[in-house]
């Protein structure tokens, strides 16, 4: 190639183009790493860009659709009504249950619901269900005065011996104040019964003992008239 520098501009031109001519051509290859993906043994000429489309979706991974799983729930386990059970809030912390609402601590208590006023045979008991309210103990009054206190996770209790008919009243109450009153009325025993069961059956047996009696004696009458008669007809036989 240094040969060319000492020739003419002539043969300059044609050593240059010597040198164009034995220069290789630039080839195309089916394979083009950074084009899109397509099959081995097609042209771009042949694909299309739906092709392009179809093709790369059917190369890529279908998506799992995750649909949430929703499970019903459930009421909790819970009765107003019983004593010495777990609160249901408690409840519907540790099962995931749901509780009827509450009113809060600092809210007056709905009223309870006082379900019985009798008579047990030696006092007066009542029986009461909770409200759905924040508790901290229940009142009891007997006409119009307070008789008793109980417990917040007591629903009844004794009250003694009522001895005039009266108004029988429950109230709920925390810090927040008192519910309403749920009230009955209660009718005393009647004392004068057992009394009146006893006189009668005094009577009754006072007459029955002197049935008796008059009957021993008619008896031992009619025996003796007997055994008079029967001496007087043997002295008349001799």
């Amino acid at each position: 190639m240094a040969s060319c520098r000492d020739r003419p501009f002539l043969q300059v031109i044609i050593c240059l183009l010597l040198i164009r001519g034995s220069s290789p051509l630039p080839t195309t290859s089916d394979e083009n790493p950074t084009g899109p993906l397509r099959p081995r043994g097609f042209s771009d000429e042949d694909l299309t860009s739906e092709d392009y489309n179809v093709f790369e979706l059917t190369t890529s991974e279908p998506r799992k659709s995750l649909l949430p799983v929703t499970v019903k729930p459930t009421k909790c386990n819970y009765n107003p009504c019983l004593e010495s059970q777990i609160p249901c809030a408690n409840l519907s912390v540790s099962t995931g249950c749901l509780c009827r609402g509450a009113t809060l601590h600092n809210e007056a208590p709905e009223a309870p619901d006082l379900k019985s006023v009798s008579w047990n045979g030696s006092e007066v008991v009542i029986q009461w269900c909770a409200p759905y309210s924040y508790v901290t103990l229940y009142a009891v009054t007997v006409g119009g005065k307070e008789r008793q206190k109980f417990g917040k996770d007591q629903r009844g209790g004794a009250l003694g011996d009522i001895e005039n008919v009266a108004k029988v009243c429950v109230v709920a109450v925390n810090d927040a104040g008192s519910s309403e009153e749920s009230c009955m009325m209660f009718q005393p025993r009647d004392s004068s019964l057992p009394l009146k069961a006893g006189l009668i059956g005094g009577a009754l047996g006072f007459l029955l003992l002197l049935l008796l009696a008059v009957l021993l004696w008619r008896h031992r009458r009619q025996r003796k008239q007997e055994a008079s008669i029967s001496l007087h007809n043997t002295a008349e036989t001799h």
